[in-house]
């Protein structure tokens, strides 16, 4: 069923495809709307420049702006479940954040931080953090209050229900929100650079905006969208791995 299911969605992308294909090459104007085949070219062309030079520099805001998500929001999913009181402060704080256009923070990150590294791990973190918080502290949630019960009366410290009840009831969740956030995370990068860098898979796409090449435009966010399928199965994988334990259907 899987394989049936991975054919359809491959018979669908190639369909698309051949739709942009020839609806491209009838409209005939490339610095508005590429073909593929035209995309692929200037991708192979320009490999040397975009792997070597600036997807580097995209790829090390895109783990720096994980690694502070994942801290941040972790340790506030777990201080909320612990604390009434942090809950109640921080969990409108963080459902409100995401009310705020992103695109709208970015220019002041900028203003902030110049143009370092830091005002596009600014924009990353805002953008991810919010999945990994909720579902972490959902997760926190849902561990089973019988099974708490029954390690309560043999015993167990805080520490055994941290281990032992809690982690293991909110891996789960935890891993569904960090394969939304690290998709999050290349948009998060992607904007982030192209208000505002030297370097960087946006930089180039926003630079190549300027010169009218369409081609050139396109070339790097098929690079953004590999890396953000790579991360996604990696988190995958990380999941079958350490989630052994657990049936899936």
């Amino acid at each position: 069923m899987k394989n049936l299911n991975s054919y359809y969605s491959s018979l669908l992308v190639f369909g698309f495809l051949l739709i942009w294909e020839a609806g491209a090459r009838a409209y005939n104007k490339s610095f508005i709307l590429p073909a593929p085949s035209e995309i692929a070219l200037t991708l192979w062309e320009l490999r040397s420049v975009l792997v070597l030079h600036h997807l580097p520099p995209t790829f090390l805001v895109i783990f720096i702006g994980l690694v502070l998500s994942i801290l941040i929001g972790t340790g506030l999913a777990i201080w909320m479940n612990g604390n009434k009181v942090a809950e109640k402060t921080f969990y409108p704080i963080i459902i409100a954040s995401q009310t705020i256009p992103i695109i709208a923070l970015a220019p002041i990150f900028v203003l902030w931080f110049g143009y370092t590294i830091w005002s596009k791990v600014a924009v990353t973190v805002l953008i991810t953090f919010f999945p990994i918080t909720v579902s972490a502290f959902d997760g926190l949630r849902s561990s089973d209050k019988n099974l708490k019960e029954l390690l309560l009366t043999m015993g167990a410290s805080k520490k055994d229900l941290f281990f032992k009840l809690y982690v293991p009831s909110a891996l789960p969740s935890f891993f569904s929100g960090l394969k939304v956030a690290v998709t999050l995370s290349v948009i998060g990068a992607a904007i982030g650079e192209w208000l505002g860098a030297q370097a960087g898979l946006g930089y180039f796409s926003r630079r190549m905006m300027t010169q009218f090449d369409g081609a050139a435009v396109f070339a790097p966010i098929v690079l953004l969208s590999a890396v953000g399928i790579l991360l996604f199965l990696l988190v995958t994988w990380l999941e079958k791995t350490l989630l052994k334990w657990r049936k899936t259907g």
